[in-house]
Formats: structure tokens, C-alpha cells, sequence
């Protein structure tokens, strides 16, 4: 009788073992094909989410009542064209149909809108006539939850202009700076968000299984996507410097130094930089634009004076120079004048951004807000020495 109790213990317990066995591998099984799932749902998710980023067209949704949840303008539209009401409206009073009937009749019966003729209210209280597409949405009990869809404007009614509209010319001209705008983010951006994104889910899911290099190359990637980002939105932020109305006014050079300074400080505390600022040096501008113009000069004396002991920067009227003429000056970094006319193209740089950070696109900027002002700028530099810019305005202030 031992030895029978004996045996079925140990049946009993291989079994238990054979059970437990075959859970582990069931659960196993489990968490592997969950997370392949999960992956491939936010890998559709990201691809989703590109489309979505390179539609021309408004993007809608409503819920069961009819009222709109959100509303999305075509990425990438910088012009206050496209700025719409904000979302809360019923979807008739936000795009009222040329056949409002018929279109009450397709929202009661919850049916599809194929190129329903409208027209989208927007912020200023105008319309632009478009044709709206939808596909009703249920939740996941199966009962209706409203609508998603798009609204395409006519690129007509862009460009259409009252009376005391824009002239031709100036409205082809915004036309082109939109078109830009919105190939730039979008037809440039959207790859870098499946490289980013994927690039991200293979280091959560397999960093573990690769050694340093490995992660060091996909954080490189990551890295390089960020950098591109930061250029993209450069780039738009210097095709909106010629869009921006240039509005002259009495503005005080000195004192917007002087707030850049603070700021460049509070920035970097542990830096101990000497910046002289001439004062009362009074110009008529573009507040906003000149100041711009200071950050991006003095940031870079900044920038490039952070490997030096004594870092020194001046701000000045150059009396030595015919005309008004002012002067950013610096002991940093420095450059070779045989490369001096690459300084103000767009992405051009003398440094590479391992030594000192930067878009490239700073100093295009500084040209381009220059020259609408009526003025110039140049630099001189040497090597290891440091770095003069020189600018003009055109128009300058009285000093008080």
C-alpha cells in the first residue's frame, strides 16, 4: 500500500507539474502574442496618424447629438485664412448646406455624406465654400456616435479677394508661401514621424536585447529626427518673417539688449559673461522683428564665447562706420572670411553642430527682417578671435 501511494503521489505531482508546465508556456504564449499585437497597433496607430498629417482637407468629428468635437484645419496652413470657429457648434451652423433639407434628412438617417455642397464658417465670420464627406461611427455597443469626416475648401475662395482685398499679385504670393508652408510640414515631416516612431518602438521592445552600440545608434537616429524637427520648424518660422506686416514704430535697441542679456543669463546662470550695451540707441522698426534680430546676434555672441575664459560682448553704435551703423561684437569662436558669404544662407554653417548647437537658419533670418527694414548686415571675423556683425535699419529714431 506504500509503494501505491507512493506512485500516485508522484502521478499526481508530474502531473501537477505537466499543468503548471503547460500554463507557463500558455501564458508565455499569451504575453508574446499580446505585445506582437500591441506593437502592431501602435505601429497602425503612427501610420494612422501620418495619413492624417498629410490630408489637404479640414478633419471633423461629431458625437450622437450632432455637435462638433473637433475640427482640425489642413496641417501645416499658416494663414489666419484658415482659422475657423471653435468647436462646440452643431454641424449644420459650422457648414451650412446649400441644401440644408437634404443634409438634416442624411444626418437623421445616419447615412454617409458623399460631396455635400457647403460652406465653412470661419473665425472672422466669412465663408469658403467646400464639399463634405463623412462616415457615421458607432461605439462598442453598436449605437451610433456621430460622424467623422473632412470638409475640402475650394482653393478658389483663398484666393478671393474683396474690394479692399490684397491686390492679384499679393494673393498668388500668399497662395505660393502657403503651398510652401504646407509642403514643408507635412511632405518633410511625415517620414521623420514613421522614422522617429518606429525607431522608438524598437528600443522599447529590443533595447534590452542589444548591447551599448546598438542603443547608442538607435538614440543617434532618435537624435538626428529631433535635429531635423528643429530645422523644419525653422525654416517655416523664416518663410513667415516675409508674411509678417512690418510695423514701424520709435523702439529703443539698448533696452531690448538688455532684456535679451537678462534672459541669456537667467538661461545659464553659472556663466559669467561681461556685455556692454550702449544706451539709448533709438531706431524706427518692427519691434518684434528687431528683436529677433538682437536675439539671434547676441545669442550666438553667446553661444560662441562659451569656450573662452574671459568672454566678453558689446552692443554699439560704430562711429567709425558712415551712417548708422551698429555693431554686435564678440572674443569667441570666430571664422575664416574666406567663408564669410555662407554665413547668411539658409542651413550654411561654419561650425559643426558637435561644437556648437544650431538650426543654421538663424542669421537668414536676421538678413531677410534687415533688408525689409531698408538696411544690410555683414560680418567680419578671424579665427580663434571673435566676431563683428554690422547692420543698418534704413530709417533711425531721433535719440530723445
Amino acid at each position: 500500500m506504500n509503494t501505491s501511494h507512493a506512485w500516485l503521489a508522484g502521478l499526481w505531482f508530474v502531473t501537477l507539474a505537466a499543468l503548471a508546465l503547460a500554463c507557463a508556456i500558455g501564458c508565455a504564449w499569451l504575453a508574446v502574442r499580446n505585445r506582437r499585437m500591441a506593437r502592431e497597433l501602435q505601429a497602425e496607430r503612427l501610420r494612422a496618424r501620418a495619413i492624417e498629417n498629410v490630408l489637404d482637407v479640414w478633419q471633423w468629428r461629431s458625437d450622437e447629438s450632432h455637435t462638433l468635437v473637433e475640427l482640425r484645419p489642413p496641417q501645416g496652413a499658416m494663414s489666419s485664412t484658415w482659422s475657423a470657429a471653435a468647436p462646440g457648434q452643431r454641424l449644420w451652423d459650422q457648414f451650412p448646406a446649400a441644401d440644408a433639407a437634404a443634409l438634416r434628412a442624411c444626418l437623421d438617417a445616419q447615412a454617409a455624406l458623399h460631396d455635400v455642397r457647403a460652406q465653412l464658417r470661419l473665425a472672422d465670420g466669412s465663408m469658403a465654400p467646400c464639399r463634405l464627406r463623412a462616415l457615421a461611427v458607432t461605439d462598442d455597443t453598436g449605437r451610433f456616435a456621430g460622424y467623422v469626416g473632412t470638409a475640402r475648401v475650394s482653393g478658389a475662395s483663398l484666393s478671393a479677394a474683396s474690394d479692399t482685398g490684397p491686390a492679384p499679385a499679393d494673393r498668388a504670393s500668399d497662395i505660393e508661401r502657403e503651398s510652401f508652408s504646407y509642403t514643408v510640414s507635412h511632405d518633410l515631416r511625415a517620414p521623420i514621424r514613421v522614422v522617429e516612431g518606429f525607431t522608438k518602438i524598437l528600443k522599447e521592445d529590443y533595447g534590452r536585447l542589444l548591447d551599448r552600440i546598438g542603443n547608442d545608434h538607435l538614440d543617434r537616429v532618435l537624435g538626428a529626427a529631433a535635429r531635423m524637427n528643429c530645422m523644419i520648424d525653422a525654416l517655416l518660422a523664416l518663410s513667415q518673417l516675409s508674411t509678417q506686416p512690418l510695423a514701424r514704430q520709435p523702439v529703443n535697441l539698448s533696452q531690448l539688449a538688455q532684456y535679451i542679456a537678462e534672459d541669456l543669463r537667467r538661461e545659464s546662470p553659472q556663466r559669467r559673461v561681461h556685455i556692454e550695451i550702449e544706451p539709448d540707441l533709438q531706431v524706427l522698426g518692427d519691434p518684434t522683428l528687431l528683436r529677433v534680430v538682437l536675439e539671434n546676434l547676441l545669442g550666438n555672441a553667446w553661444k560662441y564665447t562659451d569656450k573662452r575664459r574671459d568672454p566678453h560682448i558689446a552692443f554699439f553704435r560704430d562711429v567709425h562706420k558712415t551712417g548708422m551703423v551698429f555693431t554686435v561684437r564678440d572674443n569667441g569662436a570666430g571664422f575664416d572670411m574666406r567663408f564669410a558669404d555662407r554665413l547668411f544662407g539658409v542651413f550654411q554653417r561654419l561650425h559643426s553642430a558637435a561644437e556648437f548647437q544650431g538650426t543654421g537658419v538663424g542669421l537668414a533670418s536676421v538678413r531677410r527682417i534687415v533688408r525689409r527694414h531698408g538696411g544690410d548686415i555683414w560680418a567680419e571675423g578671424e579665427v580663434d578671435k571673435g566676431a563683428s556683425f554690422y547692420f543698418t535699419l534704413g530709417v533711425e529714431a531721433d535719440s530723445p
